[in-house]
């Protein structure tokens, strides 16, 4: 039970609200098994019937309306909880259909020639844009040390605070971000041409796990 200005409300295990069902632990489980999982698996179905009949470019739109769009709805709320790995692992089930792959055929090679981003660069794209489209949000070390050093134009980390904050869009908007290349932090005040190099580094790479990205050109 929570009392808040003389009024109890009951505490609820989780919450709908515009299509996303957060639960008090915020491990989106629920969200993603219910609704994510159970909307990919009819995609894919759709897909796959749909081979039979359609040419690759026209199933690739197929996938960005019946897969994509569910799949990238929410995704930087959603992307860190474990329970993820189940959705990377139906996007590559679509990605072979399309391709006519194997079920142990490597998908890297795929998502580079239709050009479509891994579940990993997919949650990275956006959350770095939301860093550019709101950088009012966010102080550079620049601005709060006099020193001129190579981080100088890294965002500022804020003080530790909760695991759970960590793993938010504002945390993991900045740690992402410190890990770009320079030459693409760079273009970081002109947000069109920042997401234009950014999709296409994303695209070559085709990063399937935060820890590539971090290490890329260690």
């Amino acid at each position: 039970m929570i009392e808040y200005d003389n009024t109890i409300t009951i505490q609820a295990n989780f919450v709908k609200f515009l299509g996303i069902t957060a639960d008090n632990t915020l491990s989106w489980k629920q969200h993603i098994d219910i609704i994510i999982i159970l909307k990919l698996n009819k995609a894919c179905f759709i897909i796959r019937r749909l081979k039979l009949i359609l040419s690759n470019f026209a199933l690739k739109m197929v996938y960005y309306a019946f897969f994509h769009s569910v799949m990238s709805y929410s995704l930087i709320f959603w992307r860190n909880s474990t329970n993820s790995k189940c959705v990377f692992k139906l996007q590559k089930q679509a990605i072979r259909i399309i391709m006519g792959a194997r079920n142990r055929d490597s998908c890297r090679k795929f998502f580079k020639q239709l050009r479509i981003l891994p579940l990993c660069a997919q949650y990275i794209y956006p959350l770095l844009t939301f860093v550019v489209n709101n950088r009012k949000l966010f102080l550079d070390n620049a601005e709060l040390y006099t020193i001129n050093t190579r981080n100088s134009h890294n965002l500022h980390f804020p003080l530790p605070h909760l695991t759970k904050y960590q793993k938010g869009v504002h945390y993991a908007g900045i740690w992402l971000f410190n890990h770009l290349p320079t030459s693409i932090k760079n273009t970081a005040n002109d947000t069109e041409m920042f997401k234009k190099v950014l999709k296409k580094f994303l695209i070559v790479n085709s990063f399937y796990h935060i820890e590539e990205f971090i290490n890329f050109g260690e």
